[in-house]
């Protein structure tokens, strides 16, 4: 396995702003389930009791442990193989959910193009995002930097065009009403939370690709001080416009052009059709980064011997493309799975993954505190507990939420800790099939 470094610091801002974000894209449907008020405070809560910890420790990790399988090599440094492997097969769960989803959210905005089209021609038309994505990522990690560079500064400046073009229209403060008419504040924060958790997940994704980052130790760490920002601004600024300028009543999930229309005037229309395209952008763009990042972990898994070892090959650039090629093929099949609806299941599978890289970080401090990279959060083991712990806490209060919902929060859930729990069988089998 041969690896080239060409990932530099704003590609790789770019890379991690579309494993996470993609712009103000799903934030228009949060505000239509709690209403304006609730979408904002939980917008504004989220970055601060689980961002916030999450790119610190993550931060610290990559730096200490710069190397290519990032989470996967961080947990198994840590606990060993089977935990490892624990955390690569809860990755790849939740990516199946994942992936599943950009296709379908090009479609949607195509559709305001050409409405009305038939199941086989979105199909088809999801193939092409996968695979045009997969055609950008078997040309290099360099190269999927770029483009991520340039779908993000067309995606951040329709949404600037569209925050500076709704100004002279706002007639009202945009977190009134606070909350959905009928709406409950506990049942609205379940739903709001579980949304937003999920607009506001992904920091340690990129980490795979750390043996392809130029001076990763470094950059990881810097690239994810520029992102958080970026995210959060990317979210706040064209909705605190849009909604102070329009009535968020008329707001839907996939309704960014319409929203234009409504908020910036005479400028409506042309941003409108940017934004349209910028949607369309912005899938292919989330689908490319994070096949760039998750076809690492079958390549890294490959290389302990627990899937064939054709998966480990690389070509002339470095770069992995029998990983890639795998990766791509399956979710061309699950793009047929309907999916939709299963965003707790989609949170709960991560923060498990993610769960195990907190516990990795304390470990490897207790264990070897000798081992540091240009990073380090600068609290004690015991610090570094309690700043996991927010994180934790906001995930046992969603599924607690959710649990309340028995016709479809609780299936999400059990869903999610039963796809989890055949984990160790599935290590087995591998263990058995390596002959180990």
């Amino acid at each position: 396995m041969r690896l080239t470094r060409t990932l530099t610091t704003l590609p790789l801002v770019f890379v991690m702003y579309f494993n996470i974000s993609g712009g103000a894209f799903t934030t228009e449907g949060l505000v239509a389930e709690v209403g304006p008020g609730m979408a904002l405070l939980i917008l504004a809560i989220i970055p601060l009791l689980w961002s916030l910890p999450e790119t610190l420790i993550v931060a610290e990790l990559a730096s200490m442990l710069p190397v290519e399988g990032g989470y996967y090599r961080w947990v198994g440094r840590a606990f060993g193989p089977f935990w490892a492997f624990q955390n690569g097969w809860l990755t790849w769960l939740y990516s199946l959910v994942d992936m599943a989803i950009y296709p379908v959210l090009f479609n949607a905005y195509l559709g305001f193009f050409f409405p009305g089209l038939s199941a086989a021609v979105r199909w088809g038309i999801a193939l092409l995002v996968i695979w045009s994505s997969t055609a950008i990522n078997l040309r290099g990690a360099f190269n999927v930097g770029r483009a991520s560079v340039v779908a993000g500064a067309f995606v951040l400046t329709g949404f600037l065009a569209l925050s500076l073009a709704a100004l002279p229209h706002v007639a009202h403060v945009p977190w009134q009403p606070f909350l959905k008419p009928g709406e409950t504040p506990l049942g609205a924060l379940g739903i709001g939370a579980a949304i937003a958790l999920w607009n506001y997940i992904g920091w340690d994704n990129a980490s795979t690709v750390e043996g392809e980052i130029v001076d990763a130790s470094r950059t990881y760490p810097r690239a994810l001080a520029f992102t958080l920002p970026l995210v959060v601004l990317g979210y706040f600024v064209p909705l605190l416009a849009s909604l102070g300028a329009t009535d968020w009543t008329t707001w839907r999930e996939g309704g960014w052009p319409d929203i234009a229309r409504s908020a910036a005037g005479a400028f409506g229309e042309p941003i409108a059709i940017w934004l349209a395209v910028a949607g369309m952008v912005s899938a292919l763009a989330l689908f490319n980064s994070l096949l760039l990042a998750y076809s690492r972990v079958p390549l890294v898994v490959a290389s302990d011997g627990l899937l064939p070892a054709a998966l480990t090959r690389t070509d002339s650039r470095g770069t992995p493309r029998n990983a890639i090629v795998f990766s791509a093929g399956l979710y061309s099949i699950f793009t047929l799975v309907p999916f939709a609806g299963l965003v707790v299941a989609d949170v709960l599978l991560y923060a498990l993954a993610l769960f195990l890289e907190f516990g990795a970080l304390i470990a490897l401090r207790m264990r070897e505190p000798g081992l540091r990279g240009s990073f380090r959060i600068p609290l004690g083991t015991a610090g570094v507990v309690v700043l996991a712990a927010l994180p934790a806490a906001v995930l046992a209060i969603v599924v607690a939420l959710e649990l309340q919902d028995v016709s479809y929060g609780l299936p999400a859930v059990l869903g999610a800790l039963g796809a989890a729990a055949a984990g160790p069988v599935v290590y087995l089998v591998a263990v058995r099939y390596r002959g180990g």
